[in-house]
């Protein structure tokens, strides 16, 4: 079984990344590492600890 067969529409999941972009970016604040897109984000925090990065996942249940 591929992906297509399972129902997923790896053209419209794309499409949805292309219309989110802007929308997504405008939250974005000082510490945040990286850019929209992968299976999750990574945030700075430099306050008391020593090159912390907070990582969070994204990924879902059949990947």
């Amino acid at each position: 079984m591929d992906y297509k067969t399972a129902g997923v529409d790896i053209a419209a999941g794309y499409d949805l990344v292309r219309r989110i972009g802007g929308d997504v970016a405008r939250t974005f604040r000082p510490g945040v590492l990286g850019g929209l897109g992968g299976f999750g984000g990574c945030f700075e925090l430099p306050a008391g600890y020593r090159q912390p990065v907070l990582v969070a996942g994204t990924d879902g249940v059949g990947t």
